[in-house]
């Protein structure tokens, strides 16, 4: 009689899923905040530039919820669950500087900035603190990074000199 084979749920080492956890969780619940802020941005902007700033704001929103995926799934991959629930996220990331109410393009888009810089923070430090500890897991916060970096360049053109 043959015994039942068990298939653990990772192959990966719980230290490092633990550490690859603690690195990535800041970055998918600063992306979910990215996400739901960008879409404000994205209904709420008026002045110069709508339709492109109204059409980028939609595509910043889209690439941060992607991003945020990738990075949420890593570590569900790794076998930890993430908590990126609307009132985790409001609880454990930085107040937006995206305003409530109508605004002006080029004050919407420098707060938009603003919010991309705060996660890029927090994505360099999961670059950083992922060198020694899990590559695949780095490689995920490095595509991010390039990719916040692209969208932080396309708006900081809609309001250079």
């Amino acid at each position: 009689m043959s015994k039942a084979q068990t298939t653990p749920t990772t192959a990966s080492d719980p230290t490092v899923a633990a550490a690859a956890a603690q690195f990535l969780s800041p970055v998918v619940l600063g992306l979910q905040a990215l996400t739901v802020n960008g879409k404000q941005a994205h209904w709420h902007v008026r002045g110069a530039n709508f339709v492109g700033v109204h059409e980028l704001f939609d595509q910043i929103v889209a690439n941060a919820g992607a991003f945020a995926d990738s990075a949420a799934e890593r570590i569900v991959a790794l076998g930890l669950p993430i908590d990126a629930r609307l009132a985790t996220v409001a609880e454990k990331t930085a107040a937006t500087s995206v305003p409530a109410g109508f605004t002006k393009s080029d004050e919407l888009v420098s707060n938009v900035i603003a919010d991309i810089d705060a996660i890029l923070v927090d994505v360099k430090a999961a670059i950083e603190g992922l060198d020694e500890i899990d590559l695949t897991s780095q490689d995920v916060a490095i595509e991010i990074m390039r990719g916040l970096e692209k969208d932080r360049w396309f708006l900081v053109s809609h309001i250079a000199a």
